[in-house]
């Protein structure tokens, strides 16, 4: 039987509140690796971009790169609180996609678990309606833990996309502060 197969088969012997639980699900999956995938190459990029924007300031320039983010930002003046806006652009900026990618870490274990617990409760009902044996209960229950476990998958790479993307944006501040640094003479 190949894993097509197998997969119909599930659904069909599936409650319609696990269908739907492991629908929402495979739509955060997509959601929050699309979500990573497009904020980290942006990032990667924009890093590259500030990165090269400090060494040229390093070497003496008194302004920031002209594809840097400060450049865009106007900071060209030099005063604080321009610098001040600029980082907090910049923050505002790095940063988005983070909110979704925490709520999908939070939130998609405990609907996981709201799958697993109606069809767990549907097993019982049919245990008490009908006589089932160890082994019909064993095979329903094994089942309604897929949600559980859809959920916990979903969360592990969420969170994880959440970190790497955290530490990307903080990169990204980061190389911008220095730059404001280098610039006001701190």
């Amino acid at each position: 039987m190949d894993h097509i197969a197998i997969l119909i088969s599930y659904l069909e012997r599936s409650n319609t509140i696990t269908i739907v639980v492991l629908a929402l699900l495979s739509l955060y999956f997509i959601l929050i690796n699309w979500i990573f995938f497009y904020r980290y190459l942006l990032l990667a990029i924009a890093n590259r971009r500030e990165i090269f924007s400090l060494e040229t300031i390093r070497m003496g320039s008194k302004k920031p790169g002209i594809n840097s983010f400060l450049h865009k930002c106007g900071f060209e003046s030099g005063s604080k609180q321009t610098g001040e806006y600029c980082v907090f652009e910049a923050t505002k900026e790095s940063t988005k996609g983070l909110t979704f990618l925490s709520m999908a870490a939070s939130t998609s274990p405990f609907i996981g678990l709201f799958g697993t617990v109606v069809s767990i409760l549907e097993t019982f009902y049919v245990m008490g309606s009908t006589k089932a044996s160890i082994a019909t209960i064993s095979a329903s229950i094994g089942e309604a833990l897929v949600a559980t476990a859809a959920g916990i998958f979903v969360a592990i790479f969420a969170y994880s996309y959440h970190q790497i993307l955290k530490r990307k944006a903080f990169e990204f501040v980061t190389t911008i502060q220095m730059q404001i640094d280098l610039l006001t003479g701190k």
